[in-house]
């Protein structure tokens, strides 16, 4: 039998782990379903969809829904199977062996993953104890390495806080590194890096329909950038990639933003909800501007917190074991009802483990 590539057989798939419970709190989706109308108008334009037919390879209609979303050109939008897709197809396009890649951590794992997985280095940089950014390091780092890319997540996984717009603007004074600011959260956000982009011709900023949008299960995101750097992306990704029933499900949720800004408005009063619970029960957590909450249990006990809410049927991102994050979890905000659970389930646990 052939052999995997030796340096892929170093590291696993990436995975959250689920296990059977009442309350699910730690994959960072909308807790809320989409509408009723919605489905229902999406059953109907499927049955008389050419499922037969290859799709629009250009997803042309849904470029043009998100370019009027967002006030630019449709030569300024890519499309992934999720925002995934999209960071993956600019490591096919701009990274590669001999090429580097930078990120900040700790962040979202998929970054280094991909990059590993397409041979490309990664130059790691270092937050401080409050998980912020120092200008003066970061543009250092970049001197002294010159990566290709430059990944920022704001607000960033798993710490939920924005990345400050004026160390975007350092990095991307270095016409030769491509900046991509991941807005998987950003409508949870007050701060857009959409500004910075249309202000320079190697930012791009990546965004999902999985959260605020309520259709993870689709797996639909993408990208805005420069219509150079878009066009180079789809040049490189696989023909057909973006099947009818996502081109249709994502241009009819496009019509119905009002469902989308109620969805937010009750998500983040969830947010506000559970960092008032948090300070209630004297716990270290950041405030968050993404839709979810990273905190810290008492000293030494980060995985018994997380195994003592999961007997309580709830199950929150268990994240005391990674680099830099000791006995940290992490709580997606829920309904109100989920909320609820949570906050309950909380209380109980760190009351059994302080006794």
């Amino acid at each position: 039998m052939p052999k995997v590539r030796p340096d892929l057989a170093l590291f696993g798939a990436y995975h959250s782990p689920q296990v059977q419970v009442e309350v699910r709190l730690n994959t960072n989706e909308s807790p809320f379903s989409p509408a009723a109308d919605f489905t229902e108008e999406l059953f109907r334009s499927l049955s008389s969809a050419d499922l037969n037919r290859y799709p629009d390879r250009m997803a042309k209609e849904l470029r043009k829904s998100l370019a009027e979303l967002h006030s630019v050109a449709p030569e300024q939008i890519f499309i992934g199977n999720g925002s995934n897709e999209v960071i993956s197809t600019l490591f096919l396009a701009y990274g590669g062996p001999g090429r580097k890649a930078m990120t900040f951590e700790p962040t979202y794992a998929m970054y280094s993953q991909i990059a590993r997985i397409t041979s490309t280095e990664v130059i790691e940089v270092e937050r401080d104890r409050e998980f912020a950014l120092g200008l003066d390091e970061v543009v250092s780092v970049q001197e002294a390495t010159r990566p290709e890319v430059v990944f920022f997540c704001s607000p960033n996984n798993p710490t939920g806080l924005d990345e400050d717009p004026e160390i975007i603007s350092a990095v991307a004074q270095d016409e030769n590194t491509l900046v991509v600011i991941d807005e998987a959260y950003g409508q949870f956000a007050s701060f857009s890096a959409l500004k910075l982009a249309q202000n320079r011709s190697n930012i791009v900023v990546s965004k999902t329909f999985s959260k605020v949008w309520s259709l993870a299960g689709l797996r639909l995101g993408y990208l805005i950038g420069p219509e150079d750097i878009v066009a180079n992306l789809w040049d490189v990704c696989l023909p057909y990639h973006i099947d009818t029933i996502k081109q249709l499900a994502g241009r009819l949720s496009l019509e119905r933003v009002n469902d989308m800004e109620g969805t937010l408005d009750r998500i983040l009063a969830g947010r506000d909800e559970i960092e008032g619970a948090l300070k209630r029960l004297d716990l270290k957590y950041w405030p968050s501007s993404a839709n979810f909450i990273l905190f810290r249990g008492p000293d030494g006990l980060g995985d018994r917190l997380w195994q003592a809410l999961v007997d309580r049927s709830v199950l929150v991102r268990n994240c005391s074991g990674w680099p830099r994050l000791k006995d940290c979890l992490r709580v997606t905000v829920g309904t109100e009802e989920e909320n609820a659970r949570f906050i309950t389930a909380l209380s109980e646990s760190l009351a059994e483990l302080r006794s």
